[in-house]
This record gives C-alpha cells, sequence and structure tokens, in this order.
C-alpha cells in the first residue's frame, strides 16, 4: 500500500508521543470520500491533542488536525466527485477519527461542505475551526435579536484565531468592539482589526460579583471560567454572551443574578457537529462578508513539519491570530 507524510500520536507505556511519519494508507478509517489534503490550519484542541495536555485524542494512533481543505481523489458520495475541493471542520477528526496533519484523508462525506465561492483553499484554512466558531458566535447573537445599536460587543481572547476574527466579522458588522486580550504590544494589531477599545484580559480574571455595572450588550467568548462569569455580570440587560471556547478552564464560577435580574442569555457554541444548514450558512456568510485583506493580516503560514513545534506555542497563548498548515 501506499505511505504519505502525517503526524502521529502513539500512547505507550512512558505515555503519549507525537512523530512525523509515513503512515501507511491501509490504516485511514472508514469514510466514502478520500482527500488529497492540500491545508490545514492550527486550533487550540490541536495542540492539547498533540501535548496530550488533556484528552482530547480518544483513540491510538491518531493524526491531529481538527481541520483540513482538500482536493476529492475518491468518492462513493453522491454530493462529491474527484477533483471537488472541499472543506472539514468538526466531527471529531484529529479526536476520534484520522486529522488533517496529513498528505490524506478518509472522511463521510456528509462531513464536508464545498469549498465556498471566494475563498481558496489557504483561506479556508485561514478561516478555520476559529473563523468559522466565531462566524456561528455572531449568527448567534443576531438571532437572539442583538444589534449594533443594542450597545457595545466585547470580544475575550481577542488575539487569537477565534478572537481576531470575531473583532474583524463584528467590525464589519458595524459594531463597537471592545478586545480583551492579556498580551503586551497587541492593541494596534486588535485596533487594525476593528477594535475600537482594549480591554487587559487581568480586568476579566478576577473574582467574579453576581452583578457589576453594565458595559456591553453582547459578547463572544472564547476564555471560559471566570472571565466568562464576569462577561455576564458586567453584560446589559437582555443582553447575551456567545461561549466558544474553555482556554482559561472548564467551570464557570457565576451566579443566576445576570439571567434572572436582567435577563440576560448564554448562548452555547457547538461548532463540531453542526448540521449541513446552519454550517453552509456560515460558510457562505464568511466568504461574503469576511474581511480578507483583515484575514491575511493576522495569518501566518508553516509547513507540515513545523507544525509539530508549534503545539506549545499555541497552548501559551504565544500565537497572533491564524496559522495556516500548508501540506501540499
Amino acid at each position: 500500500m501506499a505511505t504519505f507524510k502525517a503526524w502521529v500520536v502513539e500512547k505507550g507505556e512512558g505515555g503519549q508521543s507525537l512523530a512525523l511519519e509515513d503512515f501507511d494508507e491501509s490504516g485511514l478509517m472508514d469514510g466514502d470520500v478520500t482527500v488529497r489534503v492540500t491545508h490545514s490550519g492550527l486550533n487550540y484542541k490541536d495542540g492539547l491533542a498533540m501535548t496530550g495536555r488533556m484528552p482530547v485524542v480518544r483513540r491510538f494512533p491518531m493524526i491531529p488536525g481538527i481541520d483540513f481543505c482538500g482536493v476529492v481523489e475518491t468518492s462513493d458520495n453522491a454530493a462529491y466527485k474527484a477533483g471537488d475541493t472541499v472543506v472539514l471542520t468538526g466531527w471529531g477528526v484529529g479526536e476520534t477519527h484520522l486529522g488533517g496533519f496529513a498528505e490524506r484523508a478518509r472522511v463521510k462525506g456528509d462531513w464536508l461542505v464545498p469549498l465556498p465561492d471566494g475563498l481558496s483553499p489557504a483561506q479556508a484554512m485561514a478561516i478555520g475551526t476559529a473563523g468559522y466558531t466565531a462566524m456561528l458566535s455572531v449568527i448567534a447573537l443576531e438571532k437572539h435579536g442583538l444589534t449594533p445599536e443594542s450597545g457595545p460587543a466585547v470580544v475575550t481572547g481577542a488575539s487569537g484565531g477565534v478572537g481576531s476574527i470575531a473583532v474583524s466579522l463584528l467590525k464589519r458588522g458595524g459594531w463597537h468592539v471592545i478586545a480583551s486580550t492579556g498580551r503586551d504590544g497587541e492593541a494596534e494589531y486588535l485596533k487594525a482589526l476593528g477594535a475600537t477599545e482594549i480591554v487587559d484580559r487581568a480586568d476579566l480574571a478576577g473574582d467574579p460579583k453576581p452583578l457589576a455595572k453594565e458595559r456591553w450588550a453582547a459578547g463572544i467568548d472564547a476564555v471560559g471560567s471566570k472571565t466568562l462569569a464576569n462577561l455576564l455580570a458586567m453584560t446589559k440587560g437582555g443582553g447575551a454572551i456567545a461561549a466558544c471556547g474553555n482556554a482559561g478552564g472548564m467551570d464557570l464560577p457565576s451566579s443566576v443574578a445576570p439571567f434572572i435580574l436582567r435577563g440576560v442569555s448564554l448562548l452555547g457554541i457547538n461548532s463540531v457537529t453542526t448540521p449541513q444548514g446552519p454550517r453552509r450558512e456560515a460558510w457562505a456568510r464568511l466568504a461574503k462578508e469576511l474581511d480578507l485583506e483583515a484575514l491575511s493580516s493576522m495569518t501566518t503560514t508553516v509547513g507540515l513539519k513545523d507544525v509539530g513545534g508549534l503545539a506549545e506555542t499555541i497552548l501559551a497563548g504565544q500565537t497572533r491570530g491564524r496559522t495556516v498548515v500548508e501540506i501540499g
């Protein structure tokens, strides 16, 4: 059988290991579409998977990489044919199903979406799971009835992948954007993306009060824990926070006060198993609404051989914006 290059996570008596290997094609998992992967993207969850910092990987060996873009090689799915360019995000790829840090992938066709018109494969992966999650969050806030006239919107983890794209999307949508970051020197970067105000991460990381001064009507939070609790306490009456990440922890030390005294809503964003309809809507809007120049300014490109060395970097919060992995 043919082999292809892939990052592989193994687990043995000494713990978890990660190596760039020649992977036998016979080891690919079940699926009705085989894709020659051209690009992937580095996400926080990929860092967890590659390091074993949290039990993200549920079977071994595992090829990490929770998203990819590539060209269909073979298909038994009526929706796709050889030569089609497709995008995948979520569905447990890189966790329970072999993922995108490889030259080849085999998946269920129902997990794929066609590459949207107006986007290149590299741009699709510059967006990736992070940008797709940001768009789902924006849509959720809109469906809740919030508009720029409702008040400012806050974005936490703003210099990261989800945050950077969320800032850009909200700005293009007419919002007054408040960006929260704990990284010195990122203020100009975030203002260039569209942030009007910058809030130090430390201001939102302390022990939360049940209620605090109202500061924003909407928010997109990729941090969780005390940060999310503080966002809720500072949200205006009738406002909402879209929760889409847990970089600061899985806990939520909040109270019922924001919900029963101000009518604040907490909107959960699940980007992993989103049905095809909302998934395609989000990608179509990204292709239409995202500032591609801003996307380029927040994107770094690396080769497949380099991605393993970036796992600790992204977990330490030392990456800016999005990292595209160019594979073939």
